[in-house]
C-alpha cells in the first residue's frame, strides 16, 4: 500500500525569487513569515532561450541552491523546483499556477524582473491572476529604470558622461566639500590605456574553486544543451554573498591599485589582470553597488588606491552598467533588431570552437569559451571589433555574447553589443563605432607575437585581416561616417591613399570575408 502524498502547509504569499535576484539582504528577508513560500525554480525556459556556456548554467543553479540553503537556515520557507524535479513543468507561468494552487495562496509576490522578456511575461500573466499581486521595489540599482531615458528624452545622441557626472553628484561619490570633483577632474580615462609589460604581476587567483560535478551530471542528464568548458570540478565563481564579499575585498586590496593603469591591456600570459571579477555576483544581486562603489572610494580617501584607478572602476558601475541599463529599458523591445549597417554574415564556426588562426581571436574566444569571461577590452576591441568590420550578423553576435559570459543578462549586454560594439542603433549610444586595425591591438596586447599573420602588412596571404577590413569599413561607409569628428583623423589618411592602394584593400577585405571559416 502506498502512502498518501504529503500535501505542503497551506500560505497565502508565494514569493518568486529570480536566478539573477540572490541578495539576503533584501527586505523581504528582514523577518521570518510562515505563510511565506519562496519559490526558486531550475528551468528549461530560462536554460534554452539562447544557447549558454556551461558555466553560466552551473553557477547560477548552484548559487541558486546555496541561497535556498541560506533561507531554509535563517528560517524561511522554500520551495525549489530543481532542473529534474518531476513535478517541473519547465515553465515559468506554469510552475507558477501550480503552486499557486498548491498552497492555496491568495497573494502572489514579485521583485522587478531585469529582462524585458520576463518583465513582460510576469506583468502580462498578473494581469489574468485572481489572486492579489505585488511588485516589489527595486532596490538593486542606483538609478530608476526611466531615468537615463528621462534625461535624454528625444535627443538623437545619449551620452553616459553627462548622466555619469550627474550621478557622482546625486549620490556623493568622489567628491570634494565643495561639490567638485575629487582630484579636479570628472573622468581619468587618459590616465588609464597602458599596456603591461609583466610589472607588477598579475594577483593570484583569489577566488575560491567548487567541485559540483555532481551538479553537472544532473543538468546534463535533463538534456540541457550547452558550450564551453563547465569546469564542474573547479568552478571559481562566487556562489553566495559572503563569497562575493571576499572576493570585493581582495580585488580592492590585490588589484584595484592597478586596475586603471591596466584595464585596456591585454596578455596571453595573465587572463585576468587587475579585473574584479565581480560583475557575476553585481549582476545576481549577491553584490550591491553601493557598496561596491564605497568600497574602492574608501580605498582611495585611506592611500591604498590612486585615484585615477578608483574613479575608473567607480565609472564602469556607477555610470556605463546605470547607463546602458537606463538605455535597454527606454528602448525595448525595438532596440533588439536594430542593425544600422545591414550586416547579415553568419558567425563562423570558431566562435563555438576557439578554433582560429589569428592569435588575438584565439585568445579572446578561447578564454570566453574556457572561463565563461573575457574583459570589456576583450569583448569590444577583439572580439567586437572584428565582427563589425567583417559585418557580421549583430543579433546573432548579441545571442553568442548573451550566451557565453558569465555575467551576461540582457539588460546589460544588449546595449553593449548592439549599441557600443557593433553601433547597430547608429551612435544613440556611442559616438563612433569602436574599429581599429592590427595597430591599437599590437599596442595593447602582446596578441601579434607569434601570429601566423603580420600587422604591418595590409594586403596579401600573410597580413593581418585587421588592417584590409579596417581601411574598407571607413571607405564602404563614408556617407554615415565620413563627417563624425571623432574619425576625422583615419578619414584624412585614408583620403590620402591613392586610388590602387585602395582598391587593393577593398579586395582583399572581401577576400577576408569570404574566408572568415578559415582565418
Amino acid at each position: 500500500m502506498t502512502s498518501p502524498v504529503r500535501q505542503p502547509a497551506p500560505a497565502h504569499t508565494l514569493r518568486l525569487v529570480l536566478g539573477d535576484q540572490l541578495d539576503p539582504q533584501h527586505p523581504w528577508f528582514a523577518r521570518v513569515d510562515p505563510g511565506v513560500v519562496h519559490v526558486l525554480m531550475e528551468i528549461r525556459q530560462e536554460t534554452d532561450y539562447v544557447l549558454h556556456h556551461a558555466q553560466k548554467i552551473l553557477a547560477i543553479f548552484a548559487a541558486m541552491r546555496a541561497f535556498a540553503a541560506r533561507l531554509r537556515s535563517a528560517g524561511h520557507r522554500v520551495h525549489y523546483l530543481a532542473i529534474d524535479d518531476p513535478g517541473n513543468r519547465q515553465r515559468l507561468t506554469d510552475n507558477l499556477e501550480a503552486l499557486l494552487a498548491q498552497y492555496g495562496a491568495g497573494t502572489f509576490a514579485y521583485q522587478p524582473a531585469d529582462e524585458w522578456r520576463l518583465d513582460a511575461q510576469l506583468l502580462q500573466w498578473t494581469a489574468s491572476l485572481d489572486v492579489a499581486v505585488e511588485r516589489a521595489a527595486d532596490v538593486h540599482f542606483l538609478a530608476a529604470r526611466d531615468e537615463v531615458g528621462r534625461l535624454f528624452g528625444a535627443r538623437k545622441q545619449w551620452r553616459m558622461e553627462t548622466f555619469y557626472r550627474g550621478m557622482r553628484q546625486k549620490h556623493g561619490v568622489l567628491l570634494e566639500p565643495d561639490g567638485s570633483p575629487a582630484g579636479g577632474r570628472w573622468n581619468f580615462d587618459h590616465d588609464n590605456r597602458s599596456a603591461w609589460g609583466g610589472t607588477p604581476p598579475e594577483p593570484a587567483d583569489w577566488r575560491r574553486p567548487h567541485d559540483h560535478r555532481a551538479l553537472w551530471t544532473t543538468i546534463e542528464a535533463a538534456g540541457v544543451a550547452s558550450f564551453g568548458d563547465p569546469q564542474a570540478d573547479a568552478l571559481r565563481w562566487p556562489l553566495d554573498r559572503d563569497e562575493a564579499l571576499a572576493d570585493l575585498d581582495a580585488f580592492v586590496a590585490h588589484a584595484l591599485p592597478w586596475f586603471g593603469q591596466f584595464q585596456d591591456a591585454m596578455s596571453t600570459r595573465a587572463p585576468r589582470l587587475f579585473h574584479s571579477l565581480l560583475s557575476f555576483a553585481l549582476n545576481t544581486k549577491m553584490l550591491r553597488p553601493a557598496e561596491v562603489i564605497a568600497r574602492a572610494e574608501t580605498a582611495w580617501r585611506e592611500g591604498r588606491a590612486p585615484l585615477a584607478a578608483v574613479e575608473g572602476f567607480i565609472r564602469q558601475i556607477l555610470g556605463w552598467r546605470e547607463y546602458v541599463r537606463g538605455v535597454y529599458w527606454a528602448k525595448m523591445p525595438g532596440y533588439v533588431e536594430l542593425n544600422h549597417f545591414g550586416h547579415a554574415t553568419p558567425l563562423p564556426d570558431w566562435f563555438w570552437t576557439g578554433r582560429v588562426r589569428m592569435r588575438c581571436l584565439a585568445e579572446a574566444v578561447g578564454q570566453s569559451l574556457s572561463q565563461a569571461h573575457a574583459h570589456h577590452i576583450q569583448r569590444l576591441m577583439v572580439i567586437g571589433n572584428f565582427s563589425l568590420l567583417a559585418g557580421l550578423d549583430p543579433q546573432a553576435l548579441h545571442r553568442w555574447y548573451l550566451g557565453v559570459y558569465i555575467d551576461a543578462f540582457e539588460w546589460v549586454e544588449l546595449p553593449n553589443t548592439l549599441g557600443m560594439s557593433q553601433f547597430g542603433d547608429g551612435g544613440l549610444l556611442a559616438s563612433k563605432p569602436y574599429v581599429s586595425g592590427s595597430a591599437y591591438l599590437d599596442r595593447m596586447s602582446d596578441y601579434c607575437r607569434g601570429c601566423p599573420y603580420d600587422r604591418r602588412q595590409r594586403t596579401g596571404a600573410r597580413a593581418c585581416p585587421f588592417n584590409a577590413l579596417y581601411w574598407d569599413f571607413l571607405e564602404r561607409n563614408r556617407d554615415t561616417l565620413g563627417r563624425n569628428p571623432r574619425l576625422a583623423m583615419p578619414y584624412r589618411q585614408l583620403a590620402r591613399m591613392d586610388t590602387a592602394t585602395r582598391d587593393a584593400l577593398s579586395a582583399h577585405a572581401r577576400h577576408v570575408r569570404g574566408t572568415l571559416a578559415s582565418l
